[in-house]
């Protein structure tokens, strides 16, 4: 048993990886210093990291009665103070950082210091067999626990309403903004300036938000229309403008259903922006309505999806895990046809 055990990393989004290392640490030391990359050090690898002070939190709060055996501490770069820290005796890594704890061995060596013992603690793999990683958790891959949002069948069956389904629907799925009928500027406007510096996606479902959208000179990052509004053909939805997406797209989804040609659209869409930040807009012969369920497992976590709600106003939804679980949830209560 080692008396004090170093662990450096930015522990963002805390997941079985995590904790499968931590745990490991403690089962081989008495202790742990877990030095966690400062807000700094950290955005400049991805700004969607979660805040020093959020990771060191949840981290604690994870571990529950264990957190009394681990100290947190800021890490501002690669090796912190392991090579020059006199009380530990080991240090965790996994095999892709392994050569980073040699280089600590050598310039501990340098220092007049005994190297650390190495104890190195293989991923926790995912559903797909990939290893669980705090990145693929942002892009909205897998949940912390390595699960997948989207069920086995997605884009194979087409998924159809059930009652069940239909009654947890009722109530927006997200905030409201009120806004006249007449003009749904006035919504549209709030809800730009709620979502101003997002990293997105800008999800927009409905032909009056994709319009909105377009007048307010913010057009969608992604666009969902099947020329209609309230289910009845929609006279203006011939001047929302193609030109303004870098891709068109086109799928067929019948009214209380996501077919596997709309899951397909959606998916290609996401896929583009995601790896190249192309623009996308997807015609939808047949309906749109439910393609959030969809939508909101597909993005990456901080996408803003829109929708209107007639007579009311625009609904705003950011992509977080409690989204996709209920998406998630839904989707399985939901007939295969």
């Amino acid at each position: 048993m080692h008396t004090l055990g170093l662990v450096g990393g930015t522990f963002d989004r805390f997941h079985a990886g995590h904790r499968a290392l931590i745990e490991r640490g403690l089962a081989e030391c008495a202790r742990l210093e877990v030095w966690l990359s400062s807000d700094h050090f950290a955005n400049s690898k991805d700004s969607r990291i979660e805040s020093w002070a959020d990771r060191s939190a949840n981290l604690l709060a994870a571990l529950g009665e264990k957190a009394e055996l681990v100290s947190v501490h800021v890490l501002e770069d690669e090796d912190g103070p392991a090579p020059w820290h006199e009380t530990a005796t080991a240090i965790l890594c996994t095999p892709e950082t392994l050569a980073g704890c040699q280089r600590i061995n050598s310039a501990r060596a340098a220092n007049g210091l005994s190297p650390l013992g190495v104890i190195v603690v293989e991923h926790v793999a995912a559903h797909d067999g990939a290893p669980i990683s705090s990145s693929r958790v942002r892009a909205g891959e897998i949940d912390s626990q390595g699960v997948a949002y989207l069920p086995n069948d997605a884009g194979q069956a087409s998924l159809v309403m059930t009652r069940e389904v239909e009654s947890n629907l009722k109530d927006p799925f997200g905030q409201l903004f009120e806004g006249p009928e007449d003009d749904p500027s006035v919504a549209m406007r709030a809800v730009l300036e709620e979502i101003f510096g997002s990293h997105g996606p800008v999800i927009a479902v409905g032909d009056v938000t994709v319009k909105t959208l377009q007048d307010l000179g913010s057009p969608a990052d992604i666009a969902l229309i099947d020329g209609r509004t309230k289910r009845e053909k929609w006279a203006d939805a011939s001047t929302i403008d193609h030109s303004l997406y870098d891709d068109i797209r086109t799928c067929t989804n019948p009214a209380s259903q996501l077919s596997a040609g709309l899951f397909l659209a959606c998916e290609a869409a996401m896929r583009a922006w995601r790896e190249h930040g192309r623009s996308c807009i997807i015609n939808v012969d047949g309906e749109e309505d439910l393609a959030p369920l969809l939508l909101h497992p597909l993005a990456p976590l901080g996408a803003a999806v829109l929708y209107g709600q007639p007579g009311k106003g625009v609904v705003l939804r950011w992509t977080g895990d409690d989204s996709k679980g209920r998406c998630r949830e839904l989707l399985a209560a939901m007939d295969r046809a």
